[in-house]
């Protein structure tokens, strides 16, 4: 059977990546395609965001099994012992927090995880030579740009500490690489990712009330929540509200199995948007949730949030131009497939 686009299959060059926080939404789809790309897949995860049963998700959905180690990605005696025990190869880097509004409140916090974190498994793994890497960055690193859409040239200014820990991890990764030509680096900014794996197995499952639109849709849609707040109804929009560019969960996976494959090859540094190239509005979003799932979501138009920006959207034209990957899923793929992990998980995990 063919495989869809964007999908690399890789034989007996690296062995075993480790994933860290590969428990979490993206990292549990990205040991999905690097199991099915034929990787051996060693997993840290502190489990604070995340839940071990994802794993065992993913090991149902591919017949394959995965090394699990509880521990922290800022313990550097923890990673010193799995760099130790395990032939590491690769890192794809997820571990980290996620939440804008609550790096805002909690910035201290954000800095140690996401920065100090990252730090301490960049020396673990310079000791050990293990010099490739995939980095979870993220579009939050252009913060109010004017370009639509968005390349990867454009002026970076975040606004809130997440955005700066993401740009700063980036600063660290862009020094190695001249310092140690010898390490290949992707940073690859992802602009909203949504959706969840086809068999409903795993999925987004967020901690309290949901930060983000698609799982809050969900909720509605499910009975959890009453109704949808949309923020502002008066943007120069297709009818007024947010444009955002949702990416497929699946297609995200894929292009980071697709720039493991590329780091292979020496690349040195790699900086990719990785998006859908086009955006959606929330109502428009809302409208193919309805007409994907046949569930009504009541919303109602409330006042812009301090900080939001009318249209956002990548150029993803690099990424097809250098990995050989592009989106496959459709706006009403990703509606059915997060109404069926919402559906099979009403309460998550």
């Amino acid at each position: 059977m063919a495989q869809p686009t964007g999908y690399l299959r890789i034989k007996n060059i690296m062995t075993t990546v480790l994933v860290t926080g590969g428990a979490g939404y993206i990292g549990s789809h990205a040991c999905v395609e690097l199991l099915n790309a034929n990787f051996d897949v060693l997993v840290l995860d502190n489990f604070c965001n995340s839940k071990a049963t994802s794993i065992k998700r993913v090991e149902k959905i591919t017949g394959k099994s995965i090394t699990l180690i509880e521990g922290d990605v800022r313990d550097k005696a923890t990673l010193t012992m799995l760099f130790s025990d395990h032939q590491i190869d690769a890192v794809m880097h997820f571990a980290g927090l996620k939440a804008v509004s609550d790096s805002v409140n909690n910035p201290l916090a954000y800095y140690d995880n996401n920065v100090m974190g990252s730090i301490t498994l960049l020396e673990v793994m310079s000791e050990f030579s293990v010099n490739n890497i995939v980095f979870s960055s993220s579009a939050t690193v252009y913060g109010f740009s004017d370009d639509k859409p968005i390349p990867e040239t454009a002026p970076l200014s975040p606004f809130n500490p997440y955005g700066h820990n993401k740009r700063m991890v980036e600063q660290v990764l862009a020094d190695i690489s001249i310092a140690e030509p010898s390490w290949n680096i992707a940073s690859l900014r992802y602009f909203n990712p949504v959706g969840a794996h086809p068999s409903g197995e795993i999925g987004e499952d967020p901690n309290g009330v949901p930060n983000n639109l698609m799982p809050y849709v969900s909720q509605v849609a499910v009975g959890k929540r009453e109704r949808l707040s949309v923020f502002g109804n008066d943007y120069p929009t297709i009818d007024g509200t947010g444009v955002r560019d949702y990416i497929h969960v699946v297609d995200l996976a894929l292009g980071h199995v697709a720039a493991l494959n590329k780091l292979m090859q020496g690349c040195g540094l790699l900086t990719l948007n990785l998006g859908a190239g086009r955006g959606y509005s929330v109502l428009e979003l809302v409208q193919a949730f309805e007409a994907s799932t046949e569930q009504k979501i009541p919303y109602e138009i409330v006042n812009r949030r301090a900080g939001d920006i009318a249209i956002y959207f990548a150029d993803a034209s690099l990424a097809k131009q250098v990995l050989g990957w592009k989106t496959t899923k459709t706006l009403e793929d990703i509606c059915r497939d997060a109404w069926r992990w919402q559906t099979k998980n009403p309460n998550g995990y």
